[in-house]
């Protein structure tokens, strides 16, 4: 992602939070009427700010009531999924990828959730994508599949990382960079041996 994007993205966020805490009963569908085929009705916490807190329980409300989880947020065009790849929220994404979201939707920037996922180094929830048959074959904006994204040494990379740290961080981002460098080989060879 470009700088500016991050920063779209983060602001997006921080957008999404502030909304959570002020909205009214009826914020979903703006009117007082119920919906007598819905037998469960949707959380006021939207799914996008429930997935980036971590909140599993909000986020199986939104299943069961049928809410989109493969909604895209605005700025960089991620769906529920790929935020919880991306900052690490396995429990999140065990439950979207169990209840059926579109495990190869892309973002803004072409990349998957297993792109994510992968470069993130999030092996549980590689292996969990793996195993409910995500695309391995799909390529991103820049050309690279899931496993071409964690192939390159990491010293190469390592400065990538660092900008999404320092971009990111503020919104909870916290990567351990000796993890990362350790786990990006075993995750390349499970993403090989699954080919």
């Amino acid at each position: 992602m470009k700088a500016h994007k991050l920063l779209a993205f983060g602001m997006y966020i921080l957008f999404v939070l502030a909304v959570y805490s002020c909205e009214s009963k009826n914020s979903k569908t703006g009117n007082s009427k119920t919906n007598t085929t819905q037998k469960v009705k949707a959380p006021k916490t939207d799914i996008h700010a429930a997935t980036f807190m971590g909140n599993v329980k909000i986020v199986e409300q939104h299943i069961a009531a049928g809410t989109d989880l493969n909604s895209k947020e605005p700025i960089g065009g991620s769906t529920p999924l790929i935020t919880a790849c991306l900052f690490g929220k396995t429990e999140v994404a065990e439950a979207l990828i169990d209840a059926g979201a579109d495990l190869n939707l892309k973002n803004n920037d072409g990349s998957t959730a297993l792109h994510v996922a992968a470069f993130f180094c999030r092996t549980e929830i590689v292996k969990a994508l793996i195993a409910k048959g995500a695309d391995q074959s799909i390529k991103n904006n820049a050309g690279a599949t899931a496993l071409e994204s964690v192939s390159a040494p990491f010293v190469k990379v390592k400065g990538i990382y660092e900008f999404f740290n320092k971009e990111l961080g503020p919104l909870g981002l916290r990567l351990n960079y000796d993890r990362i460098e350790k786990t990006r080989p075993e995750v390349a060879e499970l993403l090989r041996n699954q080919s």
